[in-house]
């Protein structure tokens, strides 16, 4: 059986989204179809539609989402219908090499449904991410759905399936910030944002925001920034002694590049203490490039890493992160600046380049 549902798709590069009636299979061994309530719009939907990520036109987007279970296909265990969860696009192989020397949180083979959903014609749809949210139902693999407590809203259980945890992720699993600590932020949209509501829960001491825009910088106090840096106009030198001189004259422990650029990472690169961690969750275009001298990487000692979806195991973060927000520990809800219709998306992805919000969040 095929279910007809609406559904956002990108048919070209730069053309604008369109609203259009799709096909989602019933779903198949290891499949899972999942009834969307609401889907955050992020950066990567743009990137998707903009032809940054690949030319696999059409492609329906949406990926930042939770909804409930609908149905599920033979063999799935992970989840039955009427589970509330969350949508990731790790699906653990448990089978790679990743997976068998215990760090799934790194899997190497996360797969994605088998089936296709397609237009009314029968062309196949290339889901973003494998996921393919904006739609009222999607067809997902069954390990790419993290069941979690139903009390909390669709609108901000989703954001975890991208943005917010790979921000928080970057912060906690990536760079180990930890109590007593300090770290700063460069970048302070929704990323960077969850980075420091990270280092917040972790009960980082000083969480220093870096931004050129006063508006996020005000934001980042809300989630948990002791300080802020505007780095409008400074070069790379300014930057870093503005850190250090907030760190005793050393430098943080942690530094995350939100941003993904050559002069941003320099920032964090020379802005952090000897033997500290960087951390990249900004992502680069893929023309820049970086030319830092050898002997600085030897002589700075420490740890450069970057940090694919927050380096998260979703069965393990997700619920526990749903967990601290209905403890009223971490404040998921200050991410979601608008709650939006399907058919305001192209409108979202213009605030998204002014810098007018964190989340767009579509309600279905």
């Amino acid at each position: 059986m095929t279910n007809q549902v609406r559904g956002v798709i990108a048919r070209s590069v730069n053309a604008p989204v369109e609203v259009v009636t799709i096909n989602v299979p019933d779903p198949g061994p290891g499949e899972a179809l999942v009834q969307v309530q609401a889907c955050g719009v992020c950066h990567t939907d743009l990137h998707y539609r903009d032809g940054g990520i690949n030319n696999d036109f059409p492609f329906l987007l949406g990926h930042e989402a939770a909804g409930v279970v609908e149905a599920v296909g033979p063999d799935v265990t992970e989840v039955a219908p009427g589970d509330f969860v969350i949508l990731n696009w790790r699906a653990v192989c448990g089978q790679c090499r990743a997976c068998k020397r215990g760090e799934p949180q790194y899997c190497f083979n996360t797969h994605n449904a088998k089936q296709k959903m397609t237009l009314e014609d029968g062309n196949e749809l290339s889901p973003a991410l494998g996921i393919g949210a904006f739609a009222d139902k999607t067809l997902v693999a069954a390990g790419q759905c993290t069941k979690v407590d139903p009390s909390a809203p669709a609108t901000v259980a989703g954001l975890l399936g991208c943005g917010v945890m790979a921000g928080l992720g970057a912060a906690v699993n990536t760079g180990g910030v930890h109590l007593g600590q300090s770290i700063a932020v460069i970048g302070c949209g929704g990323v960077g944002a969850a980075a420091i509501a990270g280092s917040r829960l972790a009960n980082a001491a000083k969480i220093i925001a870096i931004d050129i825009d006063d508006r996020k910088l005000e934001n980042a106090k809300q989630f948990g920034a002791t300080h802020t840096i505007n780095s409008k106009g400074l070069g790379v030198d300014d930057v870093v002694a503005a850190i250090q001189e907030l760190t005793d004259g050393n430098g943080a422990d942690v530094v995350v590049d939100a941003v993904g650029r050559p002069e941003t990472y320099k920032q964090a690169f020379y802005g952090r203490d000897l033997a500290g961690t960087v951390v990249l969750v900004g992502v680069p275009n893929p023309e820049l490039t970086l030319e830092l001298p050898l002997i600085d990487f030897f002589g700075r000692g420490g740890a450069l890493k970057s940090s694919w979806y927050g380096d998260c195991l979703p069965s393990r973060d997700f619920p526990m992160l749903i967990d601290l927000y209905l403890q009223g520990r971490l404040p998921l809800d200050k991410f979601v600046s608008e709650e939006i219709g399907i058919d305001d998306i192209e409108a979202a992805f213009t605030k998204m380049h002014s810098g007018d919000v964190l989340r767009s969040v579509v309600v279905l």
